[in-house]
């Protein structure tokens, strides 16, 4: 959800008929009255905000029409409706965000709250989510990685924002993680953001219908912590990526700060406000405003954002991660022992998938063994290593960019020594026994 939506949705109006009965909720059985006064209610609601004026007439007099051909008698229950509202809204335009859904039952919503209360509200349940912070890691090859799942609201989740980027900033290279984010405040956009350029910069305006001026966003000009300006940033897409994850991407897409690598977005730009009708346990996100970016001066809507790299969302981590390994390999200031460790780190992305062959070799006091078929080093009493196969008998640990273990044979095949090679040149051979 937008922050538009948020703010628009604790302030919704509540109208409806105060004669309706809970048995008519109950039964999931609509009355034709029921039906004419829903629709009609949406249609007007929709003429009365939709972005678009000319497509919000368009809107309503559909919906009318349909209700006055009777397209709706036989609907089952507000549900049904709601979906079938839903497809002809969407029929006119194909815009995402235009959507009705239903209502939790009257027995399940929680007593008349203050703005002030539900502001606290909404910030406990996004407290249980970590401000959509799922994941934060240093990947091999000291690649940073977000995994996040929604731009909250920065007033609360500021805090958890700062340590996140203050966590990535020793990274190399950034990837930002957006398959599995379906949006939120444009405030989360401008934080972040906010890391990745020196400067002040505009990242998008909204035209609001009936507003006489467009509303900016820009980056912010101080932080907390260090900026990461000049690191190489990736971001990654699906299908599923939606609203502000798709504003976050289309901006740095933009303004050539980051590659992006997946699927094409989902292709919703508009911002948008909610109209309750609680009597029928129904409401309507309605789109009033529209993304202008200042360099495109238009949005994604109905097209998504397009990657620069196409592929599957399932393979856009390894894709994006062997693509900062390359960039990073460019760089003419590595040291012969991080080049290394960058070139080890780009052979284990692209190690094929390996079933380890049955050892279990003695080389003093270091042991290799495979046991319920993975591949382990041990090392006197120290815990078991997990090894990742990179080709028959070479392997390396499970970070990737450390050292790599190579097992040679006799003339009968059978080990003879293990080899160890480190990122800084050393080499060290123990016979095998």
């Amino acid at each position: 959800m937008h922050r538009f939506s948020l703010l628009a949705t604790t302030a919704a109006l509540a109208l409806g008929l105060a004669g309706q009965s809970a048995r008519a909720l109950e039964t999931a059985v609509l009355e034709p009255q029921q039906i004419s006064d829903a629709v009609t209610r949406i249609a007007e609601a929709v003429e009365r905000g939709y972005v678009f004026e000319d497509k919000a007439v368009t809107m309503k007099e559909l919906l009318l029409a349909r209700l006055e051909d009777n397209s709706y008698d036989e609907t089952r229950d507000f549900a049904e409706l709601a979906d079938r509202l839903t497809a002809d809204l969407q029929s006119i335009n194909g815009d995402l965000h235009l959507r009705v859904r239903t209502l939790p039952p009257p027995d399940k919503v929680a007593p008349k709250l203050s703005a002030a209360e539900r502001r606290q509200q909404e910030r406990d349940r996004s407290r249980l989510r970590n401000f959509g912070f799922e994941k934060i890691a240093r990947l091999p090859g000291n690649v940073g990685y977000l995994d996040l799942r929604g731009f909250a609201d920065a007033g609360s989740a500021r805090p958890t924002a700062v340590a996140a980027m203050n966590f990535l900033a020793n990274s190399d290279a950034l990837i930002f993680d957006l398959r599995r984010n379906g949006g939120g405040s444009p405030s989360m956009i401008q934080l972040l953001s906010s890391y990745l350029f020196q400067d002040r910069v505009h990242l998008n305006s909204f035209e609001v219908r009936g507003a006489p001026k467009n509303q900016e966003f820009w980056t912010e000009e101080d932080v907390v912590g260090p900026k990461m300006t000049s690191q190489p940033v990736y971001v990654l897409t699906s299908s599923y990526t939606f609203s502000a994850a798709e504003e976050f991407t289309y901006n740095l897409k933009n303004m050539k700060r980051a590659t992006i690598v997946g699927e094409t977005t989902g292709g919703g730009a508009h911002p948008v406000r909610t109209f309750r009708l609680p009597d029928h346990g129904l409401g309507v996100s309605i789109p009033f405003g529209r993304a202008i970016n200042p360099i495109s001066k238009t949005n994604w809507e109905g097209t998504g954002v397009t990657p620069h790299v196409e592929v599957a969302a399932d393979q856009a981590l390894l894709t994006a991660h062997q693509a900062a390994i390359a960039k990073l390999l460019e760089r003419d200031d590595l040291t012969t022992e991080h080049r290394q460790r960058l070139e080890w780190t780009g052979e284990g992305l692209a190690a094929p998938d390996l079933k380890s062959k049955p050892i279990d070799a003695q080389f003093g006091d270091r042991r290799v063994f495979v046991k319920d078929g993975a591949t382990y080093y041990q090392r006197g009493r120290r815990p078991p290593s997990r090894l990742v196969p990179l080709a028959a008998d070479r392997f390396c640990f499970d970070d990737l960019e450390g050292q790599r273990l190579t097992i040679e044979r006799n003339a009968n095949g059978e080990p003879s020594a293990l080899i160890q090679e480190y990122a800084d040149g050393r080499r060290q051979v123990v016979p095998a026994g």
